[in-house]
């Protein structure tokens, strides 16, 4: 995930506004009674129609609170909400993700939700477990989880029909899809059969360590795993695709992102997330052409698992009213429109939607692997080693050392601060 330190004055600016005005509330003259808007922050353009639809939704049986939805993109989302939580004026309620929720959440910017959910007798069992674990810290529950996604193989149809490959099968391995990769590279068409991208861990790397019978952190968060000879099994999974010429270089895929090498029928697999489907349906040469089949196995079956939650500020004005909210859209009413409108919603038993919204895709794929998903790796400061994964794993990906060196020099990096973290 991006980091970055620069200041969001413009939307620091913005949300102060926004914060004093809701903490201020306006009369209803008629009943006079307090009218409150709750400001709500995401990052994602694609889900701003559902997130108003939402909101209007909400406002219906809450009729004195109004959603004003606050959108900022992803490039800018975590450096402006840092700065204005830092300035006590974060949004009411905003979107957080796992490698993030710990660090706002140890820095008391994030208001506990734990005696509420226990008042209001919240289920979350309705919940996958390790999306209610990844937004709890020391016990208590900060957030309840909006949407889920798993990583599977998006493959292009049309270059697997060209070369006669079979489409990949529910159980394939590591083996085939090796084979398959060999066979749909095509040098001189400037087809290669996959893309072993770095700075997609979620998509990628994460994924083959867990099959691989590895880890990234250790359960208690004290110790690194990239110095696991099944880590780094996980890895070298990656690099030898690039030395086999069965995936673009570093650079080649730093000039030109996979996604786009995949939509225009350069790249014939792409591990991708479920969040793909608003991509590839709306583009012209995806639609059509392309479907998703399951990660293939290693030594285990698995996948990364990981969701959005919505969390309420540590200083809003309106508690009370930014936990109804929260509870709303965390219901199964709110997942259900969700999941004809937007991404995978975490609630159980409402996906069926978000399958049916999309019948040019498997997408059954992706809630099936919700049975074999392996939390998302964090811990305090996940962003901390998340760069030292790039700076480090970058130097095997160009072939300047091999993956056991950049591994390991990884691992101590990593230890020195997860250390750190405790001090």
């Amino acid at each position: 995930m991006r980091k970055s330190t620069r200041f969001g004055a413009a939307l620091l600016g913005v949300l102060l506004v926004v914060s004093a005005c809701s903490g201020d509330g306006e009369s209803d003259a008629a009943g006079g009674r307090d009218r409150i808007t709750l400001s709500y922050a995401i990052w994602d353009n694609s889900q701003r129609p559902v997130m108003d639809e939402l909101g209007r939704e909400f406002t219906r049986t809450h009729p004195d609170v109004t959603i004003d939805v606050q959108l900022a993109p992803w490039t800018d989302y975590w450096t402006r909400l840092r700065a204005a939580a830092g300035g006590g004026a974060a949004p009411d309620v905003f979107w957080m993700n796992g490698p993030n929720f710990r660090l706002y959440a140890s820095n008391g910017m994030l208001r506990s939700l734990e005696k509420e959910i226990a008042r209001d007798g919240v289920d979350l069992s309705v919940y996958p477990r390790p999306l209610v674990d990844l937004y709890t810290l020391n016990g208590e529950r900060f957030g309840l989880p909006k949407d889920m996604d798993t990583i599977g193989v998006w493959y292009n149809k049309a270059l697997f029909d060209a070369k006669d490959v079979a489409h990949p099968a529910d159980d394939w391995t590591w083996a085939d899809f090796q084979s398959a990769a060999a066979r749909l590279t095509d040098p001189a068409a400037g087809v290669y059969g996959t893309a072993a991208m770095l700075g997609s861990f979620q998509e990628c790397q994460y994924n083959t360590i867990a099959q691989a019978g590895g880890h990234v952190i250790s359960p208690d968060g004290r110790r690194s795993g990239y110095d696991d000879p099944r880590t780094i099994a996980g890895l070298r999974f990656w690099t030898d695709l690039i030395r086999a010429g069965r995936s673009p270089d570093l650079m080649s895929m730093t000039d030109t992102v996979p996604l786009q090498l995949f939509e225009v029928g350069k790249i014939a697999m792409y591990w991708g997330g479920s969040w793909n489907v608003a991509e590839f349906s709306a583009n012209a040469y995806t639609r059509g052409r392309v479907d998703v089949a399951p990660l293939p196995r290693g030594e285990r079956r698995a996948t990364v698992i990981h969701g959005v939650a919505n969390v309420v500020s540590a200083t809003t004005g309106h508690p009370e009213e930014a936990w109804q909210f929260v509870r709303f859209l965390g219901s199964r009413q709110a997942a259900d429109i969700l999941g004809r409108k937007g991404p995978m919603p975490a609630h159980t038993g409402t996906q069926d939607a978000w399958v049916s919204a999309h019948p040019e895709f498997d997408l059954r794929t992706f809630v099936d692997a919700v049975a074999y998903g392996v939390p998302y790796p964090v811990s305090a400061n996940t962003a901390a080693w998340n760069e030292s994964e790039l700076t480090h794993l970058a130097r095997a990906w160009t072939g300047e050392v091999p993956v056991e060196e950049a591994a390991a020099g990884l691992a101590a990096e990593m230890n020195a601060l997860l250390s750190r973290e405790r001090s």
